[in-house]
């Protein structure tokens, strides 16, 4: 068994449901410590984050990545328990085996390597590590990059080990993420009877005025290398849960994913106009007046590295161990990498198959961890050595 299985092994055996860490954390500080990194431990709120440095000198150079996990569901579903993992036929199964300790351990291995082979390094190199990627995402890596801008601490390139393979390892890397903002419509009617429908307003009715007009909106043609955006409900909550009952409210919740092509400020103003109109056309048809408020939280803006440095290093390690030729992409959802792409750094994903991140019997094939370690210690080799 190689070093990077055991690893693997050793952390998805920790139940570390989000944001709980469950000790991975103090398994990879004392492999790091051990190399000579320096290590603060950053707790905020509840969760449990490290930074972890070797060398002083620039540029900088930082694996990021996360120790939660998502829930694993129905346990009865699994075919083996989640965080007792198993090999079969080639494949390691577990909670987290792809998503993402099976990069985390590829990441620790592969410094190991390198720094026992390597010449001396050319810059530092450094580890980003939260529990709170799964969940919330407010005490995890966005309060460590604060923690870091506030000292003048700058990481020029950032690989974060999400896993961004598709039907072989190494066969797309992230250079960028659309954004990604949430939006909350409330309509208000009044409540009534149904047998009479006079005496009432229904919102339920209404939103079909509104939410044709917002799901044939075309919001942008794309940028660059970024699809267009696209809008997604999500919820929809109404009624109360009798059958004679007309509602007096309703609560809409979306998504849109969004590219540089368009803005926030420009997304939340065509979605008003698009819900005033609803309503004003409802109220000319049947003089029924509806008030409605939006509210909107975004989990992040869009962030894009183009070809460079890190691109290029990052694109020769998985030529050089696979011999295939990667595609730079934009999709899928967010990542942490919106948190560290604001401050200047080069930002890049690459990681194991996605095939099977959040399912039930997650798995990742086993010969990929330690080509992923050679991957990225290949990457370092060409940016650091």
């Amino acid at each position: 068994m190689n070093p990077t299985l055991e690893l693997a092994l050793e952390l998805i055996r920790r139940p570390s449901i989000t944001p709980e860490d469950a000790g991975c954390q103090e398994v990879m500080i004392a492999r790091l410590e051990k190399l000579g990194f320096r290590v603060e431990r950053l707790r905020f709120g509840g969760v449990d984050n490290f930074w972890a440095r070797y060398g002083d000198a620039e540029p900088l150079f930082a694996f990021a990545g996360h120790t939660d996990v998502v829930p694993p569901g129905p346990l009865d579903q699994w075919r083996s328990p989640p965080f007792v993992p198993e090999i079969r036929d080639g494949w390691l199964y577990g909670r987290g085996a792809a998503d993402m300790k099976g990069s985390l351990a590829a990441m620790i291995t592969a410094c190991e390597r390198f720094l026992a082979t390597g010449p001396p390094l050319r810059g530092s190199l450094a580890f980003l590590i939260t529990s709170d990627e799964e969940g919330a995402a407010v005490d995890g890596t966005v309060k460590v990059v604060e923690r870091l801008e506030a000292r003048g601490e700058k990481i020029r390139w950032c690989l974060v080990g999400e896993p961004s393979s598709t039907t072989h390892l190494g066969d797309a890397i992230k250079n960028g993420r659309r954004g990604s903002l949430n939006g909350r419509l409330l309509l208000r009617g009044t409540q009534g009877h149904v047998a009479y429908p006079h005496l009432a307003r229904n919102p339920i009715h209404v939103l079909g005025l509104i939410l044709p007009a917002l799901v044939d909106e075309v919001w942008d043609q794309g940028h660059e290398s970024f699809p267009p955006t696209s809008f997604q409900i999500s919820n929809l909550y109404a009624g109360t849960g009798a059958v004679n009952v007309i509602p007096g409210e309703l609560d809409l919740r979306f998504n849109f994913r969004f590219s540089p092509a368009v803005t926030i400020e420009q997304l939340q103003e065509r979605t008003r106009l698009l819900v005033e109109t609803g309503l004003l056309n409802e109220e000319v048809k049947t003089g029924q007046v509806f008030q409605y408020d939006l509210e909107w939280s975004l989990s992040g803006p869009p962030f894009f590295t183009p070809p460079g440095e890190l691109v290029a290093a990052t694109v020769a390690a998985v030529r050089a161990e696979t011999g295939r030729e990667p595609q730079l992409s934009t999709s899928g959802g967010t990542s942490d990498g919106r948190f560290i792409a604001p401050t200047g750094a080069q930002v890049v994903e690459l990681g194991p198959l996605n095939a099977t991140i959040h399912q039930i019997d997650e798995r990742v094939p086993v010969d990929d961890l330690e080509r992923l370690s050679r991957i990225y210690q290949d990457l370092l080799q060409r940016l650091l050595a």
